[in-house]
């Protein structure tokens, strides 16, 4: 069974927005394709699941945390890039004129820095304008865990551009 043509014009629509937070969250342009791409194949491949009164690309946002999250999970025990290839891919990136190369840089660092569990909100509410509802809604998380990890991720954020650099602290699951 295919899914229907409104379906697949909503997903096609998504795609930019998708891929823009893959990339966030991966930081590789190659993976970020992949996520993308196991995004849509489980999309497509359970569009009847799919609540036509909810948002698409908040349902696609959720996809993608998950696969991932399944990703980190199952790579675990591989690094999944190095930093001199980071700073190598972001060097070629930088080559916009109109833009001040070396505040990019710095926010490519600092945010590769950022733990997942703060970059991924933080991504969400400020470059893909979610509310702090609908970030809630594509992370499975908390809508107050959502604000408390968007306002950490700010302040450090704010720390290391500013060159008062702190240790990475990690966060604490509290069952």
């Amino acid at each position: 069974m295919h899914a229907p043509d409104c379906f697949r014009q909503q997903l096609l629509a998504a795609i930019p927005r998708l891929r823009r937070y893959a990339r966030s969250l991966v930081f590789d342009a190659a993976a970020a394709d992949d996520l993308v791409q196991g995004t849509l194949e489980r999309a497509l491949a359970h569009w009847h699941q799919f609540d036509q009164r909810r948002d698409m690309l908040l349902w696609l946002l959720s996809i993608a945390h998950n696969a991932f999250l399944d990703g980190r999970r199952r790579d675990a025990r591989f690094t999944v890039l190095e930093p001199a290839r980071l700073q190598a891919q972001q060097e070629l990136t930088a080559s916009d004129p109109g833009v001040d190369v070396g505040l990019r840089l710095d926010l490519g660092a600092a945010l590769a820095r950022l733990t997942p569990e703060q970059r991924e909100p933080l991504l969400l509410v400020s470059v893909e304008q979610l509310t702090y509802a609908e970030c809630a809604e594509a992370l499975g998380i908390p809508i107050g865990t959502v604000m408390s990890r968007v306002s950490r991720g700010r302040a450090v954020l704010r720390q290391w551009l500013d060159g008062r650099a702190e240790p990475v602290r990690t966060l604490r699951r509290v069952v």
